[in-house]
C-alpha cells in the first residue's frame, strides 16, 4: 500500500489560514537583520509567510502580525517594497 506524499501546510500571518507551503509566500529576517521575501523558501532566518494576496499584507501590517512573527521592528519603506514584490508575484 502507498502512503500519499505529505503536503507541508503553513500558517498565513495575515489572515490566519493554513495553506499549502507552496501557495504562500516567506518573508524572512536574515541573521544580519535584513528582511527580504524568499522565493525559493531556503533562506536563512526566522520565516513567516503570507498569502499572494494584498489584503493579507493590509491586515499584518495594521496589526503588526509580521512584526512579532520576525520579531524585529519593520520600517514603512519595507511595507512598500513588500506590497510592490507581492504585487508582482500574485
Amino acid at each position: 500500500m502507498v502512503r500519499p506524499k505529505k503536503i507541508p501546510q503553513r500558517m498565513c500571518v495575515g489572515c490566519g489560514v493554513m495553506k499549502e507551503k507552496k501557495a504562500m509566500t516567506r518573508v524572512v529576517r536574515t541573521p544580519e537583520g535584513e528582511v527580504l521575501i524568499d522565493p525559493t523558501g531556503k533562506k536563512s532566518g526566522r520565516g513567516a509567510y503570507l498569502c499572494l494576496d494584498q489584503e493579507c499584507l493590509l491586515k499584518a501590517t495594521k496589526a503588526k502580525r509580521l512584526e512579532k512573527a520576525l520579531r524585529q521592528p519593520i520600517s514603512a519603506d519595507i511595507y512598500d517594497t513588500l506590497k510592490t514584490q507581492l504585487g508582482t508575484l500574485s
